[in-house]
């Protein structure tokens, strides 16, 4: 009773039910705890306070109000000794020593209904107890409490009125009972507590049928049963046995087939008691069914119709036949399809329902056509005698075989044996299906084969050359060929052409090469006939190669080439250029191609020709011909050391060397112009001159033209002397070797004088007309056809007036060249 009593105080502080009310000076008041007969309120402190005093004073009752007084340290406090289900005023006063109020407060709650008490407490279930009370004044609800004896299971339940159950609990154990009445004001104290026991739980009763006449019942043992009780009844029905145990199987015999019966299973305590469960509901197995009749069906597949008797119980049926075929319905009839041919077989039914299977039923035997024949061929001994062959088939009278031809033409041959001749001439496709027959029929179809004939040799062959290594052939179709082989064999080696068309081109065959051409005509299933006829036919020549080409003359060229063919093949050697063409023929390994001319090149290639045909033209070479030499060539002399040398341009000709050529020495230059500024010339010297005509692969003419003599060198030390006389010296030394004329050409600002000395000599003397002038002079050599050296250099002398003989050189400067 005290556990008890303490989970209830717990479970009243966790059920709060607060008012707060605040009074003028801020102190406030609200209910903590509700019971039956008292109230814990809580209260803010009041400063100044002596001690605070609360009031409970019952609402529309003429019950006394109740007091409590309380320090001034206090903040909580309980009232006692209220009335259940009773609205109570609590008013909270805070007063001083003088019993002033100095600050109050106060709410309305009301107490909790009367504690109820516990009439009876009884188990019907293993895992419930029910609780019968009396009903308290007040109460809108209940609580069962259900608590074990060590305190280690605590549960509680709401229910509206009596009796209650408590659930979930454990079988066959004890447990501590109380109830408590709710209303809007809580709970009351728990009731005295009573004691109950749960009772053991029911066995878990499995049934099955293992035949149709018994039921098995099988259940896990039953913590704390001492025995156990079985009722088997008809379903819906009456009892029909009922049995006393203490195993936990049990077998029900001798019932009826397909009939549904119920057993309820109880556990007895050792106090005696039990749970009445619900039953459990289990058929027998079905009786077995008998087969009335089997009718083998013909349709698009073949197969068997099963009859039988309805059988009581039986929710569907199984017909299976001895090869393991079956068909299931809910029917007195089922369809086996498909059915095997050249079967000899039985089938039997099986009843099914809940509980399972029935006996098989007797077996009802049943035949079928026969199988036609899995291999059937065509044996073909000698060229046009064939004859079909099959297999023997068990469960045939006789058989009966198709020959069909592809042009349509058939025949039919009726037989105990196993084969079948005929007349079968080459190229022809046969259809061959073989049918055997019993006293069910036979088959609704048939295996068929397939059997060609070799096809026939195709007989106008054509071999034509249409290109130098290229043999095409043609033939008319023959008949049963799917496929033509034409070979083109040699000594070493043979060439295949393999095609649907009744033609064929037999290409990279070796040239100038004789070859033996045979058409195979082949079928997918017989192969190629070997037999046929070969014809013989040459390919054309091969073709030559140009081996080497060599310049004979100006304008001859040499051919050197390969000669792969037989000695009367005649070779043709052609050299083709931008504008013109030349030819030479030859039957050996050499031939002359003339005139060509200077400055062109040419394309050569080589062609044999016998009487088969003409090769391919060889492998061709480039001929270039030297390129042509400038027609004219022309050296001008631009200073004293460096000539222009220009020509007109060489056919062929891409650069040029052109070279100036002297005992005291040599002038060049590599120009792809036709002119060339040379320097290093040696004045007065002979030179003579060449020039290469290069062309853009290399090949060089070298050409030879009329000499050229540089210009006379011009005179150095040149002086200008005044003399008594009123006259000018101009003074110089020659640096030619010959003995040449010099004309002096003086310049001032006065006069203009012009002066020429004889050959060899080396001074002029010009009279002067005014003193005191500035003189440019030029001296220059003169050459033997008159011309004047136009590239000697000036000299400017300042010349005085009497008083000074020897003339001052002021500048020089370089006079320009036109």
């Amino acid at each position: 009773m005290g556990t008890m009593h303490l989970h209830g105080i717990k479970l009243l502080l966790f059920y709060t039910l607060t008012r707060v009310c605040t009074a003028q000076n801020d102190i406030t008041l609200s209910v903590f705890t509700v019971t039956s007969k008292s109230m814990t309120v809580q209260w803010s402190g009041h400063a100044g306070a002596s001690f605070y005093k609360i009031t409970a004073t019952p609402k529309n009752s003429p019950e006394q109000p109740v007091f409590a007084q309380f320090s001034s340290n206090a903040v909580m406090g309980s009232v006692n000794s209220l009335s259940p289900n009773t609205v109570y005023t609590m008013q909270l006063e805070a007063m001083d020593n003088a019993l002033n109020v100095l600050s109050s407060a106060e709410t309305e709650e009301t107490t909790a209904p009367d504690v109820p008490s516990i009439d009876e407490a009884y188990s019907k279930n293993s895992d419930s107890i029910t609780v019968e009370f009396a009903d308290v004044a007040g109460a809108t609800s209940y609580i069962l409490r259900a608590e074990s004896e060590t305190g280690d299971f605590f549960f509680e339940t709401p229910v509206a009125d009596s009796p209650g159950t408590v659930v979930g609990l454990q079988p066959y154990t004890d447990y501590i009972l109380s109830v408590m009445s709710v209303n809007s004001g809580g709970r009351s104290q728990p009731s005295y507590p009573m004691e109950a026991k749960t009772v053991v739980m029911a066995p878990k009763l499995n049934t099955s049928s293992s035949s149709n006449d018994s039921i098995l019942v099988t259940w896990p043992p039953v913590e704390h049963a001492i025995l156990y009780t079985l009722i088997l009844t008809l379903e819906g029905g009456s009892t029909v046995r009922e049995l006393n145990t203490t195993d936990t199987a049990v077998t029900f015999d001798n019932l009826q087939p397909g009939t549904s019966y119920c057993v309820k299973g109880m556990a007895w305590d050792a106090e005696g008691r039990t749970v009445d469960p619900l039953p459990v509901c289990q058929i027998t197995r079905p009786h077995s069914p008998d087969v009335t009749d089997v009718q083998v069906t013909q349709g698009r597949a073949l197969g068997i119709a099963v009859y039988w008797m309805i059988v009581p119980g039986a929710t569907s049926y199984l017909a299976l036949t001895s090869n393991g075929q079956n068909c299931s319905t809910d029917n007195t009839y089922c369809y086996i399809v498909p059915q095997e041919c050249g079967q000899n077989d039985s089938v039997y039914v099986v009843a099914y329902n809940d509980a399972g299977p029935s006996s098989p039923s007797q077996p009802a035997n049943y035949i079928t056509y026969p199988c036609p024949p899995e291999n059937i061929w065509v044996e073909e001994p000698t060229p046009g005698n064939c004859s079909v062959v099959w297999e023997d088939v068990p469960l045939v009278e006789y058989y009966v075989a198709f020959i069909k031809r592809d042009d349509g033409t058939e025949k039919t041959c009726n037989t105990t044996k196993t084969s079948c001749s005929f007349f079968c001439p080459c190229g022809y496709t046969y259809l061959t299906s073989v049918f055997p027959y019993n006293q069910a029929g036979t088959s609704l179809f048939a295996h068929v084969r397939n059997y060609t004939t070799i096809p026939c040799c195709p007989q106008d062959v054509t071999v034509k050359l249409v290109s130098t290594e290229t043999l095409e052939v043609m033939w008319s179709p023959v008949k049963g060929a799917a496929l033509y082989e034409t070979t083109a064999a040699r000594t070493n080696s043979v060439l295949h052409c393999n095609d649907t068309s009744p033609v064929c081109a037999l290409s990279d065959l070796r040239c100038n090469t004789p070859y033996s051409v045979t058409v195979t005509p082949c079928s997918e299933l017989r192969g190629c006939n070997r037999t046929c006829t070969a014809q013989e036919h040459e390919t054309a020549p091969c073709a030559p190669e140009i081996l080497n080409m060599t310049q004979t003359s100006n304008s001859t060229y040499r051919v050197l080439i390969t000669t792969p063919n037989s000695p009367s093949t005649n070779y043709t050697v052609t050299a083709t250029g931008r504008y013109d063409k030349h030819t030479c023929q030859s039957r050996n390994s050499s031939c002359e191609l003339a005139p060509l001319p200077c400055g062109s090149i040419y394309e050569v290639v080589a062609v044999a020709t016998a009487a088969v045909g003409k090769s391919l033209p060889g492998f061709s070479k480039t001929l270039e011909t030297g390129p042509c030499c400038p027609s004219t060539v022309d050296v001008t002399q631009v200073t004293q050391a460096m000539t222009n040398v220009t020509w007109s341009p060489g056919t062929g000709a891409r650069s040029y060397v052109a070279t100036l050529m002297s005992p005291r020495g040599e002038a060049r230059c590599h120009t792809l112009d036709p002119h060339c500024l040379m320097g290093c010339i040696t004045c007065g010297t002979n030179y003579s001159v060449t020039l290469d005509a290069i062309s853009s692969t290399g090949h060089k003419s070298q050409c030879q033209y009329q000499g050229f003599s540089s210009s006379a060198c011009c005179p150095t030390g040149v002086k200008l002397y005044r003399r008594t006389n009123n006259s000018l010296r101009v003074y110089w030394r020659s640096s030619s070797p010959q003995a040449y004329n010099h004309t002096v050409e003086l310049y001032g600002t006065g006069a203009n004088y012009t002066c020429l000395a004889a050959p060899g000599g080396m001074y002029c003397d010009i009279q002067e007309e005014t003193c005191g002038d500035v003189y440019t002079v030029v001296v220059a050599p003169v050459g033997k056809y008159g011309d004047k050296v136009t590239f000697c250099l000036p000299r400017t002398y300042s010349v005085p007036c009497p008083g000074s003989n020897a003339g001052m050189v002021i500048s020089r400067r370089r006079r320009s060249v036109n």
